[in-house]
């Protein structure tokens, strides 16, 4: 299950720690004190952004970026506690961004849940306001991980506290309205941080975001595969699928030596052969993750050759994604994954009698992550955020693509949720944005994005009609919320 989960593109509350509530005395003591002690620096609108930003207590500027479209572009580090509980602990340095685009303007807080990209580039909502961006790199994904590593920190509540701490820092530079975004676990976390933290930002946009209740009950993934696209490339998968098995003796001795070629290693899977099978099983999700329907032409099947298989193989799955060396980079998700997020099984029946081994015991997050680094699953995580979901969110938008495998479970308003709606693209991948919706529902969602941000009114009522002009794509769109090739 790896490419998948980290192609993309991939929590239990610690009870004992944090209780129920939204943050704990000594951060909150320690926050009031970093803002009273700040430099006038920070508060002064006609200062420098550079120097304002340097002027937050914790915050390093380490680096300036050129933009070629106005805008201007930091690198930055923010002294976080290991332990939001405990801060006598320890600290470590988390690795940020800022896009600056003006004091006047919203700020959009960005999470793709995993590593920071370190090249500037706007998210859907960023462009939608034409604002500010603030992009977190998520805890424990390297460089921003303290040394050694305290696993149990890596959970969500620890993550949405690195979220609220910078942003109150932040507010005193940015004060117009803030809004929050992420795609995948991104859009995860973005919830997360609104669960415990639910009036930092003033809305939330979430893109694909899977939310796996019950880890133990994963049907939905399976009858998202029994009816997703057509019959025949359903078929045309299963057949490709079974081939790659089928010659496993030539195929898996390529993908060997491939990455003998490459220096790979296979310690944390357990071998080559193991890798191998976990790549074969993953290579269908990754299709309809980043695929389209159109795309199903270019399945092999049943008759290809060996180097068809194998190229579509590498295509999805990725040759070498299943190495220590690649798996290194995204510990932190399987970790988070095995511990608190849960993870998809489904059906693999068309494939009896072809696996080397037990379904249940390979395809989980366990087998990514070195067996020194002890793991527990906590079932009651994700149920308190689906609850806090139907009962008390407010303000959320989230997007899903019909195909995409991830929305097998999304997350569902209830009764108790307000100002929140619910969008899917139809025949959408795990890509699917706003702009991708129909046109009365993209302009519906554009206007609640606008009037969040504190654009509403004449603005709002030109999206719905059609008369908004959102900011053109330019240079600094390439990424926006294009995903890695992970899993989440």
């Amino acid at each position: 299950m790896t490419v998948t989960l980290r192609r993309l593109l991939a929590a239990v509350l610690l009870i004992p720690l944090f209780g129920l509530g939204l943050a704990s005395p000594a951060l909150a003591e320690g926050t009031a004190t970093a803002a009273a002690g700040a430099s006038s620096a920070a508060d002064d609108p006609s200062a420098d952004i550079k120097d304002r930003l340097a002027a937050i207590p914790g915050l390093t500027v380490t680096e300036e970026k050129p933009t070629t479209t106005g805008h201007r572009y930091f690198l930055l580090t923010y002294t976080q506690p290991i332990d939001h509980a405990r801060p006598w602990l320890g600290t470590f340095q988390q690795r940020l961004s800022v896009l600056h685009r003006g004091y006047d303007r919203p700020t959009v807080f960005y999470t793709n849940g995993y590593t920071l990209r370190t090249t500037p580039s706007r998210t859907e909502p960023a462009r939608l306001v034409d604002g500010n961006q603030v992009s977190i790199e998520y805890r424990y994904f390297t460089p921003s991980r303290p040394e050694p590593a305290d696993w149990t920190k890596a959970g969500i509540r620890q993550a949405a506290t690195d979220a609220h701490r910078l942003i109150t820092a932040l507010k005193r530079i940015y004060q117009q309205e803030w809004l929050s975004t992420g795609a995948s676990k991104g859009g995860m976390s973005s919830t997360y941080h609104r669960r415990f933290f639910p009036d930092d930002v003033a809305g939330t946009i979430a893109y694909v975001a899977p939310n796996d209740v019950n880890d133990r009950e994963d049907s939905a993934y399976s009858r998202f595969f029994e009816n997703v696209g057509t019959p025949e490339c359903r078929a045309a998968l299963t057949a490709t699928q079974r081939e790659l098995l089928i010659r496993r003796d030539r195929l898996e001795a390529r993908y060997e030596a491939d990455n003998a070629a490459a220096g790979s290693t296979f310690t944390t899977v357990g071998s080559a052969d193991r890798a191998y099978e976990l790549a074969v099983l993953d290579s269908v999700w990754t299709f309809w993750q980043y695929s389209l329907l159109e795309d199903c032409a270019k399945v092999p099947g049943a008759n290809a050759t060996d180097d068809a298989l194998y190229a579509w193989f590498d295509a999805q799955s990725g040759v070498t994604g299943n190495s220590d060396q690649s798996l290194a980079g995204y510990t932190a998700y399987f970790y988070q994954a095995g511990t608190e997020l849960g993870s998809p099984s489904f059906d693999v029946s068309s494939l009896k009698g072809l696996l080397h081994y037990d379904y249940k015991e390979l395809y989980t997050p366990r087998s990514y992550v070195p067996k020194n680094i002890p793991m527990k699953f906590d079932p009651n995580a994700m149920r308190d955020i689906d609850r806090w979901v139907k009962n008390s969110a407010e303000r959320i938008i989230y997007v899903y693509g019909q195909n995409d495998p991830w929305g097998a479970e999304p997350f569902r308003l209830g009764w108790g949720s307000e100002d929140s709606y619910v969008y899917t693209v139809p025949g959408g991948n795990h890509g699917s944005n706003i702009s991708k919706l129909p046109a009365a529902e993209s302009a519906a969602a554009t206007a609640k994005v606008l009037e969040w941000a504190g654009l509403g009114g004449d603005a709002a009522a030109r999206s719905l009609t059609g008369g908004y002009q959102v900011p053109p794509i330019g240079p600094l769109d390439e990424e926006g919320l294009k995903q890695d090739r992970v899993r989440l």
